[in-house]
């Protein structure tokens, strides 16, 4: 192994996600820099089909209180979203994935060039980027936007010296560098957008091949085992 072996996650990680990590023999520092609340939203002028970018967004729908009451009507519609989970936490629910890509500016490309037609609301977050809307004007089609949850930044001032840093989302990036500098650690990013928020900061990044915390992990492993 080499002499790198402290490391700090930007999000509070599963027991047996840590587990993989110290296995290997690194240090592993945690700590949440965000926070996601759901928000009370009202389920009216919901169009023909539904979009989703994040889990949260998925999470937050999925336990509004008149879901069930409206659910035989909601699962008649067709469902597009980011993100393989996020397909199998709405399957699971009973819903229609029609397409899911990793990316919104892929989901975004996708509906623009084959389901322009349809109608769409779209479930989003405070600090969702501006990819998907703008796509969706200028291809001409009819969309709505709900906010779902808020994301805050929680920065903490890291005080120890780290080897390399994992980051999971644009807002988690925004809220450690509130409190902290990159200088020679190597930054792991789930994911394209993530690291795009890196860019400016460090050239040391890795991105996970596909934009999901176990490939960010095995990214880890192979790095460092």
């Amino acid at each position: 192994m080499k002499n790198l072996t402290r490391i700090v996650s930007t999000k509070v990680l599963l027991s047996h996600q840590k587990q993989v990590l110290t296995d290997v023999g690194l240090e592993v520092l945690e700590s949440n820099f965000i926070q996601v609340e759901f928000k009370k939203f009202e389920l009216k002028g919901i169009k023909d089909n539904l979009i989703f970018t994040s889990q949260n967004a998925v999470r937050s729908f999925l336990t509004h209180p008149k879901l069930e009451e409206l659910k035989s009507e909601l699962q008649q519609k067709k469902v597009f979203c980011v993100g393989v989970k996020s397909k199998t936490i709405l399957t699971d629910a009973g819903f229609e994935v029609v397409a899911y890509t990793d990316y919104a500016s892929d989901l975004a490309e996708i509906i623009a060039l084959i389901y322009a037609n349809g109608s769409y609301t779209f479930f989003s977050g405070n600090l969702r980027k501006e990819t998907l809307p703008l796509a969706l004007k200028a291809a001409g089609i009819e969309f709505n936007e709900i906010e779902v949850y808020e994301t805050k930044l929680n920065p903490h001032k890291i005080t120890t010296t780290v080897d390399a840093i994992l980051f999971f989302s644009p807002s988690g990036v925004e809220s450690y560098l509130k409190e902290n500098t990159i200088k020679k650690e190597l930054c792991f990013c789930i994911g394209e957008t993530t690291a795009e928020a890196l860019a400016k900061v460090t050239k040391k990044i890795i991105v996970a091949p596909q934009p999901s915390i176990e490939e960010l992990l095995a990214d880890v492993i192979e790095e460092y085992n």
